[in-house]
């Protein structure tokens, strides 16, 4: 039997909507879909069971009139949603621990509120659970974006904005095209499976950090990087100046083209970005043929990067 999927909020004085979804979650692409509960529209949907503090509040919720109250409150503590195994087809969006849904639309990402599931509370972890966005090929399509601080994913798949906060994903496949890892997160990727499916023009992430003051960028450590062909994804580029993304103790199939990084047409890039690996191995991880301004780094300088001392782990990850 499948395992259900779980997701946690910890935070105080927040009201629960039980409106996540669990594996192979399709649908969305909704532009303007609102994190409030006036710009939501309920839908029967999940099959989930609610604890606060370890009691049960409810479960098997499954229509509109069950959506359309919220379904608890902590003021302390842990909010834990166990979701029954299933496709659930909508749009959530996890606001200081409340998650409200709307209904699926057919358009492409158009803004931050337009994945599949939005995760913009603090403390967040979510176990077993697939978030796909079903959008297609014809134009960029986001299945989940994190935006809270203090973030854990276990066994995510599909395009991730990782946007702001301090991330931890262990365990995740994250499948995608182009850019299909990106923002302006602190995130650490620990063996987590990444896929591209471009035959041409593809690449792994995308960056942003714009101001060298700005502590963020993305770790990947002990992760594997395959994709469909063989030349077709580069490892990056830089959606800002000052784009940082280190992979270390990690496996490059031939998908990874020679030279690794691109600058996004913009040459200047190549004096700000911070692009490095370290004992990465694979037919892909071959340094020779990597642009002149990517590191091939030492111990010392991989060091910060592959622990979760750099996410901050240490104080919030048990």
């Amino acid at each position: 039997m499948p395992s259900a999927g779980i997701v946690v909020v910890r935070g105080s004085g927040a009201s629960i909507m039980p409106y996540v979804k669990s594996r192979r979650l399709a649908g969305r692409q909704g532009r303007g879909n609102s994190s409030s509960a006036a710009g939501s529209r309920r839908l029967r949907l999940l099959r989930c069971e609610l604890r606060l503090r370890g009691r049960r509040s409810g479960r098997g919720y499954a229509g509109p009139a069950a959506a359309a109250r919220p379904h608890g409150r902590c003021r302390s503590g842990s909010v834990v949603i166990r979701i029954k195994p299933g496709v659930h087809r909508q749009v959530a969006v996890i606001v200081v621990g409340v998650v409200y849904a709307s209904s699926p639309c057919n358009e492409s990402w158009t803004a931050a509120e337009s994945p599949t599931v939005s995760v913009l509370a603090p403390d967040f972890i979510a176990k077993r659970l697939t978030f796909q966005n079903t959008f297609g090929a014809s134009g960029p399509a986001v299945a989940m974006r994190v935006a809270g601080d203090k973030g854990r994913v276990l066994r995510l798949q599909d395009t991730l904005l990782d946007d702001t906060g301090r991330h931890y994903y262990r365990g995740c496949y994250i499948e995608g095209g182009t850019d299909f890892v990106f923002g302006n997160a602190r995130a650490l990727f620990d063996k987590c499976h990444l896929h591209s499916t471009s035959l041409v023009g593809g690449a792994f992430t995308a960056h942003k950090r714009s101001a060298e003051s700005e502590d963020t960028g993305f770790s990947f450590v002990g992760c594997k990087l395959t994709g469909v062909g063989k030349g077709t994804s580069i490892l990056g580029r830089p959606w800002g100046p000052y784009s940082r993304v280190v992979l270390a103790l990690s496996y490059m199939s031939s998908t990874v083209r020679p030279e690794g990084w691109d600058d996004w047409s913009d040459p200047a890039k190549q004096r700000t970005a911070f692009y490095g690996q370290y004992q990465c191995y694979g037919e892909g991880s071959k340094a020779d043929g990597r642009v002149a301004w990517s590191r091939d780094l030492s111990q010392a300088e991989a060091a910060r990067f592959i622990t979760k001392v750099w996410v901050g782990g240490q104080e919030w990850l048990r």
